[in-house]
């Protein structure tokens, strides 16, 4: 390996060290138990219900003293019901925690009392989950609110508002009134998360097409790597650097004919490369007839939609240290013809044109950053 290759697998250092932390837990989903002991399992949609809570009743209260005949109304108002909002956080990227816990429930606010004092404000719920977690209503299909950036909070139920004290309804014509509102309910509904992980590259391909082992090989990721099919389960991240300029690359399961209708793991998974700026379509050299490989990918993502049929595409040959010459030359000249552009040639294991993949990937993302920032 040259010391090139070298200096782009391992630099960044203390820098990749601190980025690629963010998707470690990522990295070790399969092999890391949860809180029952269990072995942990992505999670990427789960249906939760959540209530805020009511408001406070207020307070029917007269002023009681020592040589004061008429003390009056002195009843609380009730404090408002506890609000459920949403925070994405760092250092999650999975919706695992919502299989144990389904139900989120603000507090009642405290009724009102007398002494016109207030009561206190419900305790707020709030649901922790990652960035690119998207809020659907009941029905699926309805976005709430879609969390993209770290620390940003909604709320998706207010609390009750607390109910008056009798205090509140004195008037010159009726200075003694002995009634006071209950609190108002808190709102309830049924949501739908769904996590869509936020990566500047995504790796597509049919089974065994080596994006798990492009993936290790120009990242500190790990994801299983093993010569059978849908050897990836989940999606992996991990963070590339070359020439000193990072990016977050996705590796989602492989794709078949007759993925988007359900056939091996199906397409669901498509959803965690709709927020990527380019995909690298990895075709392994391995295919006897590459074209077809190419065009079946291609097909799947055209009939998943989402715009994954209109983001730019990088086009490479993979695991190319299996075939001599003639071979590859044929094979990268048919799937040139196939995909109307100059494939790359790669090889994770020998490192040919990683390097060339990165910038080429690098070069797209600059260039789609740019021109978000001029729109």
């Amino acid at each position: 390996m040259t010391s090139v290759g070298t200096a782009y697998i391992d630099g960044g250092g203390e820098r990749d060290q601190r980025n690629s932390a963010v998707f470690a837990a990522f990295c070790s989903n399969v092999n890391k138990p949860n809180r029952n002991g269990e072995t942990m399992k992505f999670l990427d949609e789960a249906k939760v219900y959540i209530r805020s809570g009511d408001g406070g009743a207020g307070a029917v209260s007269f002023h009681r003293e020592k040589f004061i005949e008429f003390g009056g109304p002195d009843g609380g108002d009730g404090g408002r019901g506890g609000d459920v909002w949403v925070e994405a956080v760092n250092g999650l990227n999975t919706l695992i925690d919502f299989r144990y816990q389904q139900h989120f429930k603000g507090k009642t606010g405290v009724h009102g009392m007398g002494r016109n004092r207030t009561g206190a404000k419900g305790a707020d719920v709030t649901l922790k989950v990652p960035v690119g977690t998207q809020i659907f209503e009941e029905d699926n299909e309805t976005l709430i609110v879609d969390m993209i950036a770290e620390g940003q909070r909604y709320r998706l139920a207010a609390g009750g508002n607390g109910g008056f004290g009798n205090a509140h309804f004195k008037s010159s014509t009726n200075q003694a009134p002995n009634w006071a509102n209950p609190g108002l309910e808190g709102e309830e509904k049924t949501i739908w998360l769904r996590l869509k992980l936020i990566a500047d590259a995504g790796l597509v391909g049919l089974p065994n097409a080596g994006k798990s082992t492009f993936l290790a090989a120009c990242t500190r990721a790990r994801p299983k790597i093993a010569n059978y099919p849908f050897t990836t389960l989940h999606p992996n991240l991990g963070v590339a650097t070359i020439d000193g300029q990072e990016f977050i690359i996705a590796d989602i399961p492989g794709l078949i004919e007759g993925a988007h209708e359900g056939v091996g793991i199906g397409d669901r998974f498509l959803g965690h490369v709709e927020r990527t700026r380019v995909l690298l379509h990895l075709v392994s050299a391995q295919e006897e007839d590459v074209a077809k490989a190419y065009k079946t990918v291609k097909h799947e993502l055209e009939a998943y939609g989402g715009g994954l049929e209109d983001k730019p595409q990088i086009v490479a040959l993979s695991q190319t240290d299996v075939l001599d010459e003639d071979e590859l030359k044929a094979k990268s000249k048919a799937l040139a013809k196939a995909c109307g552009a100059q494939p790359l040639l790669i090889s994770a294991v020998t490192n040919r044109g990683m390097i060339e993949a990165l910038r080429a990937l690098r070069d797209v993302i600059a260039a789609a950053k740019a021109g978000e920032e001029q729109a």
